[in-house]
């Protein structure tokens, strides 16, 4: 539906004031969730001495999140259609703070990780419903503006969450070391679940698709039986039963794949759509999302392990040394969205992947030149040219991909692409144990980890570089010029597209 020229009645000013008061809940909720991500990143040193994690326990502190958040994403969606955004929207918040609390109050790190797994799909109820509670308080004149202001608080999160994990670590509040990064969300939580209450009007989809849980355990169960064995394998001495793991997950993806086949034809509400993949860009594009979302996960752990395990650097350092990063990434899809894309369609997707590669090749270099001491400043030119790169592709990249699919299935379409980044994304995390782990040595002399973490970070790189040269040769599937998929750019993405952000814009 596109932007009604009809008059639109103006409503009461109690009433508009109740909307804008549903709006900054529900944005205040969607950058809680944002960054949490990159607060995290950026503290997991620090729960690495303090709690004793090991490497593949810091991996599933990030990865188990993505996973859970990735794998609830569509029902989340589909739940809000039926039993209403408000309602779902409420669990969420409520779920989410008190999964947050568990996170902070953590006595293990076992315990931590299955408090983030709990935060993730609890995150998965919360955040489908944003876009939908503001498609049903907002009137179609006013949602450009909403979605401008989104952009915004997207924008903010990606910035504010590696300082404010930095500061809040760095200040160890009340000798709590890392743990105030996740109780800090309480009391905004509980604001939001009261403010919530109050303001935000219930809604429901009037033609809700059905509940498919099935398809929900075997993408789980297929993406752990990948990701598992890849945490785990290099502390276990990769054993066979990590490889028959993998082997199986291909066995559970064909048989998901059956099942929707199946669920389609009875019913006609499966959790994947399959029917979007005929349509080539769309093809190509989720494999670009979940190769791009694979770059993603393995880039920044590495990152934070390399600048605070291996270089020594403090959380603040490490976080302001990201923020040339997160700007270059801003400045960058705004320019791509407005002015490059129209005019040049997918060559500037596919000159972001190359130059993304350029920016990690002078990272590669500058690592070897300069050793333990590189500082801020050298680093900030490869990272510029990388957040640059980025802000090519991720602004501009849904809209790509969505282009030329059929509107009728915009919101399977839309939720599944933020699914598939996520599940990249977890697997990603699960590889740092291949091409980061796999490299060093942790039983050198202290005076030798400076060394060894470089060449870790080198060699990920690479890898990192290589993947992007094939997510640019999987562009040129990407419509030469994406067309505007829903017309006037005021209509709400559908209730399964969750507004979500870039994996982990810095540290």
């Amino acid at each position: 539906m596109s932007s009604s020229t009809t008059p639109v009645p103006e409503a009461p000013p109690e009433a508009d004031r109740r909307r804008w008061f549903a709006l900054a809940i529900v944005m205040t909720a969607a950058f809680m969730d944002l960054v949490d991500v990159t607060i995290v990143n950026i503290a997991i040193p620090s729960i690495q001495r303090d709690a004793g994690a090991t490497y593949s326990q810091i991996q599933w502190i990030t990865a188990g999140y993505a996973l859970a958040f990735a794998a609830g994403l569509i029902t989340g969606g589909r739940l809000g259609d039926i039993h209403g955004r408000k309602r779902l929207f409420l669990i969420g918040i409520t779920g989410f703070t008190v999964a947050s609390a568990l996170c902070g109050f953590a006595v293990n790190p076992e315990m931590l990780v299955a408090s983030r797994i709990l935060q993730g799909g609890m995150a998965a109820l919360m955040v489908p419903q944003v876009l939908s509670i503001v498609h049903a308080t907002f009137p179609a004149h006013e949602r450009g503006k909403v979605f401008g202001l989104f952009g915004m608080i997207v924008g903010l999160g990606a910035v504010s969450g590696p300082l404010l994990g930095a500061l809040l670590t760095e200040w160890n509040i009340l000798g709590l070391e890392w743990r105030p990064i996740f109780l800090i969300n309480l009391p905004v939580g509980i604001v939001g679940l009261v403010l919530g209450r109050k303001f935000i009007t219930e809604s429901k989809a009037p033609k809700a698709l059905k509940l498919d849980l099935v398809g929900v355990v075997l993408v789980t169960l297929g993406m752990l039986m990948l990701v598992y064995p890849l945490t785990r394998g290099r502390e276990l001495d990769w054993p066979a039963w990590g490889f028959v793991m993998m082997g199986g997950s291909v066995v559970v993806f064909g048989a998901l794949i059956a099942y929707e086949k199946w669920k389609t034809a009875k019913d006609g509400s499966p959790l994947v759509e399959l029917s979007l993949f005929k349509v080539k860009s769309f093809a190509a594009g989720i494999a670009v999302q979940t190769v791009f979302g694979v770059v993603m996960g393995v880039f920044f752990l590495v990152w934070t392990m390399y600048m605070q395990a291996g270089l020594g650097w403090s959380e603040l350092r490490a976080g302001l040394t990201g923020v040339p990063f997160s700007i270059a990434v801003s400045v960058a899809a705004g320019l791509s969205v407005q002015k490059l894309v129209p005019r040049f369609g997918r060559k500037v997707l596919q000159t972001g992947a190359l130059t993304m590669a350029a920016g990690l090749l002078v990272y590669i270099w500058e690592a070897d030149r300069y050793g333990a001491g590189i500082t801020s400043w050298q680093m900030a030119l490869p990272l510029v040219v990388m957040g640059l790169g980025m802000g090519l592709i991720v602004a501009p990249l849904t809209d790509a991909v969505l282009s030329e699919v059929p509107r009728e299935h915009a919101g399977s379409a839309s939720g599944l692409i933020n699914t598939v980044q996520q599940m990249g994304t977890a697997l990603g995390l699960g590889l740092v144990s291949v091409v980061f782990f796999g490299v060093i040595d942790e039983r050198v002399p202290r005076s030798r980890i400076p060394a060894e973490f470089t060449a870790g970070f080198q060699n990920a790189l690479w890898w990192v570089a290589g993947v992007l040269v094939i997510i640019f040769l999987l562009m040129f599937a990407l419509p030469a010029k994406p067309k505007q998929h829903v017309e006037g750019g005021a209509e709400a993405p559908p209730a399964d597209a969750a507004p979500r952000k870039e994996p982990a814009l810095a540290p």
